[in-house]
């Protein structure tokens, strides 16, 4: 019919279960392949996959994070950026932004584009 579905997942990437870094994921796809995987909609029907991601980059709870800021930097970016865990509401853990993890969400989301998101943090 002509007609756009917008499907929003939620997570990143590299918590996925097939392309995280186990243990450190949770139990389901959060990949753009989770969208066939958990609705029904085949992947050919997927026209244009948008990647969203944070001007620097966060991680809640345990796993591999070799770049986190312990400084006062990355308090700062979890205070300004009010980085808490919606679920568990846990502080995040704050860096840089990593051009390397998103290169690899990229690969294996296929996406189409990007949204850079609280740029205004770091003003």
């Amino acid at each position: 019919d002509g007609k756009d579905i917008m499907f929003e997942g939620a997570q990143g990437s590299l918590v996925d279960i097939d392309h995280g870094t186990y243990p450190y994921v949770t139990s389901s796809n959060t990949t753009a392949g989770g969208i066939a995987t958990g609705s029904g909609f085949g992947p050919m029907y997927l026209d244009y996959i948008l990647g969203i991601t944070k001007a620097y980059t966060t991680r809640v709870g345990s796993g591999p994070f070799p770049t986190e800021l312990f400084d006062d930097v990355g308090a700062f970016l979890g205070k300004r950026g009010q980085e808490v865990g919606a679920t568990t509401g846990r502080a995040r853990r704050c860096d840089w932004f990593d051009a390397v993890i998103l290169r690899r969400a990229i690969e294996i989301n296929s996406m189409s584009g990007l949204c850079l998101t609280k740029l205004d943090v770091l003003d």
